[in-house]
């Protein structure tokens, strides 16, 4: 793949979510590559090349579950956001988690965009975040010409 070629990052433990996105993914015609973690430490552990993992080129977007085992979406956002490398990629937050709390922090540590599953890009704008989602998702892809 080449370097400048643009990707995803999934982080997600339900696998019903991954299929979703994908599907969403699809209906858009978006055909950049999507990488998937199951949980935040896998995600770490790719991003740097940690544990085994072969490092993965720095994704465009990154769309982060918060509820997982192991590392959690907002402990995973705040260790990439202290880390030179990392601290600007473009986040977003999916999650069914409407805890104020949560959105709270999300924006502390500076998300792209707050999603409330399911996962839909119709609604992707409205509702659950406060950007013009899917073009902003779009443009960080840079699929638009």
């Amino acid at each position: 793949m080449p370097p400048n070629f643009p990707t995803i990052l999934l982080v997600e433990d339900d696998q019903m979510d991954v299929i979703n996105v994908q599907r969403e993914l699809r209906r858009q015609g978006v055909e950049a590559p999507l990488l998937h973690a199951r949980n935040g430490r896998e995600a770490l552990n790719m991003l740097r090349g940690e544990n085994g993992e072969l490092k993965i080129a720095k994704p465009n977007v990154v769309l982060l579950d918060i509820n997982m085992p192991r590392m959690n979406g907002l402990e995973l956002l705040e260790i990439l956001r202290s880390d030179p490398e990392f601290v600007g990629l473009n986040i977003f937050i999916t999650t069914t988690s409407d805890l104020e709390t949560d959105r709270l922090k999300a924006r502390e540590l500076a998300v792209s965009g707050y999603i409330i599953k399911p996962l839909s890009f119709e609604k992707f704008g409205v509702g659950g975040t406060d950007i013009d989602g899917f073009s902003l998702f779009l443009d960080l892809l840079q699929l638009k010409q």
